[in-house]
């Protein structure tokens, strides 16, 4: 899940930033609101986490914008505490959620995963595919009840691909995700996929050769 957060006090944005990564979140941090909403028009994001007291371009206006190009995209806006007129208009500009400073990490987790599970993301903390068990909170892979070391680049491919599951994934898109703003090399998505082969067994992921990849509910 790629993730563009939209702060500008540092340390704010630095824990945010942590906290989603450690969850397995790409996450891209921008510090204005003329970039977020330039990054967000114009690039696959899963959901915006926007403060409304931005530079050059405030967060209601950045929504407001983002709608108005018909951008679908979840969006969770912070506000500080008692601005509750700002957090009105915000829903109001077409805001999906909002979560009031200061707040506790697991409760901004919590309403993002909500959140994405409502408009359709599929966000679980614990996806089975067969004999797979895959743990997004704790980042815990079990295969047959057996634990299996995931590097964090494997279990962002695993994760996006599970929580895709039944759905061709194009190499592009796996990009996007996996890796966020980082260019990798040419074939860093194929290497990506045979380390993790290697460790979950050759037939959890499929090549749709063209196209790109699937994990798949195995049948009943």
């Amino acid at each position: 899940m790629r993730v563009l957060l939209v702060e500008d006090e540092p340390a704010i944005a630095r824990d945010i930033q942590h906290a989603l990564a450690g969850t397995g979140y790409v996450v891209d941090v921008v510090r204005d609101g003329e970039e977020g909403w330039f990054r967000a028009s114009t690039e696959d994001y899963d959901a915006l986490i926007l403060d409304l007291g931005l530079p050059k371009l405030d967060g209601l206006s950045v929504v407001r914008r983002l709608r108005d190009e018909a951008s679908t995209v979840p969006i969770l806006v912070l506000t500080a505490r008692g601005a509750w007129l700002q957090r009105v208009e915000g829903i109001d500009a077409g805001a999906d959620d909002y979560l009031t400073k200061p707040f506790e990490m697991e409760e901004l987790l919590a309403r993002l995963a909500a959140l994405l599970r409502r408009v359709g993301r599929h966000v679980t903390p614990l996806i089975e595919i067969g004999a797979l068990r895959i743990d997004t909170r704790r980042l815990r892979v079990m295969l047959n009840g057996r634990a299996i070391e995931l590097s964090p680049l494997e279990f962002r491919l695993l994760r996006y691909l599970a929580h895709n599951r039944d759905r061709v994934v194009a190499q592009s898109e796996l990009v996007e995700h996996v890796y966020g703003s980082d260019e990798p090399e040419s074939n860093a998505v194929e290497a990506l996929v045979a380390r993790l082969r290697r460790k979950i067994g050759a037939n959890t992921i499929g090549t749709r050769r063209g196209h790109g990849y699937i994990m798949e509910t195995p049948a009943p």
